[in-house]
């Protein structure tokens, strides 16, 4: 099953619905899958792929919006493939659809807009198509700012894996090798180093100002003396009850040089 379109009529691609790729090696659960994104509203065609040679051919053949990819699989897996894509000039979005739960860390490092669990839930998968679909109306409406915008990390709640956006973490708390994200509708644990997000995050406006707290610029409050430090006041989402963040001596100076200093300088045309 090389490039196999799940519409009959010969019609063309219309308006905002989606030309997608169903990418796996196991025939049943391809057909599956085909089915079930045949079935949705925002899909116009589906293009079908047992291996990653495959997938490229159909690539290479036809305007793609959406990669739906199995992450087990013969030659190269569907992390290597979709790792390939990010060297395209315009890459598909991509959905990892997976029997594993603990390959969410590697889908996120590489720009995953989802990651959807055997067996499919169909709803699971219309929120799945949904975000492709708002992420490609972000992009046509602020190009440069995409990126930016759509940046998202995987997380675990109650046994199903969740997206959140990257816009709506306050803050960073390291735990050890993981950390845990704040946001307006709570806290999550990642498998992720706060290492790691400081280097990933840093263009997005995340500044470290503690060894244990990284905190997003734009939710910050404010900065007050307390006792013989300092502590940061930073809000989830803009209006969530504020928290209060001890900044280390190392860490001051830069963060003061970003809230006050900086901006100052903007005004001030210098």
């Amino acid at each position: 099953m090389s490039d196999n379109p799940s519409r009959s009529d010969g019609s063309p691609p219309t308006g905002d619905r989606l030309v997608v790729l169903a990418v796996d090696d196991e025939r049943p659960a391809l057909d599956e899958l085909c089915y079930l994104l045949d079935g949705q509203d925002s899909i116009e065609r589906v293009h079908a792929a047992r291996d990653a040679t495959t997938a490229l051919r159909v690539l290479r053949a036809h305007s793609i919006d959406a990669v739906f990819l199995d992450i087990n699989m013969p030659g190269l897996d569907g992390l290597e493939l979709a790792g390939i894509f990010t060297e395209f000039a315009a890459p598909p979005a991509v959905v990892f659809v997976t029997a594993h739960d603990d390959r969410a860390v590697a889908a996120f490092d590489l720009g995953a807009v989802d990651y959807l669990l055997k067996p499919i839930r169909v709803a699971r998968l219309t929120e799945s198509v949904q975000r492709i679909v708002a992420q490609r109306s972000r992009t046509a409406q602020e190009p440069t700012r995409a990126t930016e915008n759509t940046e998202s990390i995987p997380v675990e709640l109650g046994g199903m894996t969740t997206i959140v956006p990257r816009s709506s973490i306050g803050w960073v708390e390291a735990e050890g090798d993981y950390t845990r994200l704040h946001t307006a509708n709570g806290s999550h644990i990642v498998r992720i180093p706060i290492s790691s997000l400081e280097t990933r995050w840093a263009d997005a406006g995340f500044v470290r100002v503690h060894r244990s707290y990284l905190v997003s610029l734009p939710l910050v409050t404010g900065i007050r003396s307390q006792g013989t430090g300092y502590v940061v006041v930073v809000r989830a989402n803009g209006s969530s009850p504020e928290a209060q963040l001890p900044v280390s001596r190392r860490h001051v100076k830069q963060l003061k040089d970003r809230l006050i200093r900086d901006p100052m300088q903007k005004w001030s045309g210098r």
